[in-house]
């Protein structure tokens, strides 16, 4: 049996997951829209691209959704940057809808039609207990032997969007690996949090959706246990970049890099998201709000309302919201240091493991970092200083980052430009020489 826990696919991380109608109605053209997608590179190019013949597509023009991705994929997919993973119609509780995905995956997939040469797997929607799984498997499993592939061959995705397939998720440790199924041939396990929602009859006051955070939590750790990817559902407000990147920063801390996405500029987001940033920067606790720093001239400046900093005769007083604390300088430099946390930038995380790295050769097994700025408040500049402590295990911890970076330098080279218009060449190639 495979070590279930460790990735057994190529990519090892998704960042974005884009989904695009296969056939539009009252249009000369029903492929507009994939042609267009198709035709995507460097950042604005999903990881995984979605010809979308379920929910994105209405059921009266499934059929020709289906041709469009024959046709447009065959012409296109040799070109495409990033893998092709067309949706189909599923349902665990429709025996005919089984029947009908069946039938368009087993059309899309004969080799004499010119597409799955260019296809990585199918995602699989409404997918019930891990029994439903095991019959889109199955299915995928004779659409292998009808045409001559290795078994296991195509990928399977699926979408969580039921309380079964939640519950399906703990059992896939005790079902992947058994003789009686291919299910190693799964790859992503992503949320749909509307039809989740509709499925638990779930309400909110203002009819907008629930966060579900145990969802994204369960679903991240299952895809950690059996050696998947998760992958988050759709954020609908296209225009609310903000809150899409605050989502992208709680779902990264849960180890959900992957996250849908709806727009060529969602992508663009989501591509850069799960990245370190260019630059380092400081973050201050402004009474409950998070405030980037402005670097000016090397120092961090803060420009704000919600804190002050007055230097007095016996020390300073510092003031966060309505609190005023009267400090001595060692007292104040504490205090800052609680307040204030560094991101770091690629440069300072490739900076910091070559570090450690070296120390290891000479035969240590922790350093200390030490992390230093000049923080200003209302005129008054203080330096602060703070030392972490780097052991393997730390190493370890902080170069997901990097070993992500690697990931996509190594499946994405439409994305390499870009990359080093980001980060410079030199950090890109050391970003790549670090950890090997």
């Amino acid at each position: 049996m495979t070590e279930l826990d460790k990735r057994t696919h190529e990519r090892t991380f998704v960042r974005t997951f884009f989904t695009t109608p296969t056939a539009v109605e009252g249009e000369d053209d029903s492929a507009k829209m994939l042609e267009g997608a198709a035709g995507l590179s460097g950042m604005e190019a999903p990881d995984v691209w979605v010809p979308d013949n379920e929910d994105a597509t209405a059921p009266n023009m499934r059929d020709e959704g289906a041709q469009n991705i024959i046709d447009v994929v065959s012409e296109h997919g040799a070109d495409y940057p990033g893998e092709i993973h067309p949706r189909v119609v599923w349902h665990r509780d429709s025996p005919s809808t089984r029947y009908q995905g069946f039938q368009r995956m087993l059309e899309i997939a004969d080799p004499e039609n010119g597409a799955i040469e260019h296809i990585d797997g199918f995602v699989v929607p409404e997918v019930g207990d891990i029994d439903d799984w095991k019959k889109a498997d199955e299915f995928l499993t004779i659409i292998e032997n009808e045409y001559g592939f290795d078994e296991g061959s195509i990928k399977m995705s699926v979408i969580i969007e039921s309380g079964q397939s939640e519950l399906g998720m703990e059992k896939l440790r005790d079902e992947m690996g058994k003789p009686t199924n291919n299910l190693e041939r799964l790859f992503m396990l992503v949320i749909g949090e509307v039809d989740y929602t509709k499925d638990a009859r779930a309400i909110t006051p203002t009819g907008a959706l629930p966060a579900w955070p145990e969802l994204r939590h369960n679903t991240s750790r299952a895809a950690s246990a059996a050696g998947l990817i998760s992958v988050d559902g759709p954020y609908d407000d296209i225009r609310d970049v903000e809150g899409y990147r605050e989502r992208m920063t709680d779902n990264q801390a849960k180890g959900m890099l992957g996250i849908w996405s709806l727009t060529p500029g969602q992508v663009v987001e989501a591509n850069k998201s799960a990245l370190p940033p260019a630059e380092g920067y400081w973050l201050l606790d402004a009474d409950g709000r998070e405030v980037e720093l402005e670097s000016v001239d090397g120092v961090e400046v803060y420009d704000g309302d919600r804190v002050s900093l007055e230097e007095t005769d016996g020390g300073y007083v510092l003031s966060v919201g309505t609190d005023d604390l009267e400090l001595d300088e060692d007292e104040l430099t504490q205090e800052l240091l609680d307040l204030l946390d560094y991101v770091p930038s690629m440069d300072d995380i490739v900076d910091s493991m070559e570090e450690f790295e070296a120390a290891k050769e000479a035969g240590k097994g922790a350093i200390a970092m030490t992390q230093a700025a000049t923080v200003e408040i209302d005129g008054v500049q203080v330096d602060i200083s703070s030392d972490r402590m780097w052991d393997e295990a730390t190493y370890q911890a902080l170069q997901t980052p990097i070993t992500l970076f690697q990931d996509v330098y190594e499946n994405r080279p439409d994305q390499h430009e870009g990359l080093a218009e980001l980060y410079s060449e030199d950090v890109v190639e050391r970003a790549m020489d670090v950890g090997n």
